[in-house]
């Protein structure tokens, strides 16, 4: 709650890129990270984390061997993510420099990818972009999960996602609808 507003005039400001108007709910959070194999990790990346909303989530199932780190366009969440979570790596980048982030951090492969990133806002390109970056860091095998509204099944942009990710993993399959967040969104889980 202590985001909400801030998020909200986010939204109204960058709608291309912050993709929501509100943080998402700790029932969606749950949903994202359940499956995950944090147990075997060596290395995390989050993409697009807002307000922080999975990060917390991430953070308590990691090892503390396991390699974390941020990747947030928005500064002003940049700030609010340094204040909750002092020590995280937390890059102002894009994703689309996922691998040159990953280099610096010292990391081969990256065994899971969370992401609140706004998929459906993305245009066809960038959305192909931003795949293309995930696979030169994704290990065989590693798990992607990322969110949807369930509205955004209905845009167009929405729909062509969803069939590109059959074209990037071997394995996507779809979570129940979370009800208690705004709005209604399920999970995207996807496996190398």
């Amino acid at each position: 709650m202590k985001y909400s507003l801030r998020f909200l005039q986010q939204f109204f400001l960058n709608p291309g890129t912050t993709g929501a108007i509100a943080p998402s709910s700790r029932g969606l959070a749950r949903e994202m990270v359940d499956w995950l194999e944090f147990d075997r990790a060596n290395a995390v990346v989050e993409y697009g984390p807002g307000t922080g909303a999975f990060t917390e989530a991430v953070l308590a199932n990691l090892h503390r061997q396991c390699s974390f780190f941020l990747i947030e366009v928005n500064p002003l969440f940049v700030q609010l993510l340094q204040v909750s979570y002092p020590g995280t790596v937390i890059y102002k980048d894009s994703v689309k420099d996922v691998r040159q982030l990953c280099d610096r951090e010292g990391i081969t492969h990256v065994n899971c990818i969370v992401s609140g990133l706004p998929w459906a806002s993305f245009p066809d390109a960038m959305q192909t972009q931003y795949l293309d970056a995930m696979m030169t860091v994704l290990r065989p095998g590693g798990q992607f999960v990322t969110f949807a509204y369930l509205h955004g099944l209905l845009l167009p942009n929405g729909q062509r996602f969803r069939r590109k990710l059959g074209n990037y993993f071997s394995q996507v399959t779809r979570s129940r609808t979370v009800w208690m967040n705004l709005p209604p969104a399920f999970v995207y889980r996807c496996r190398r």
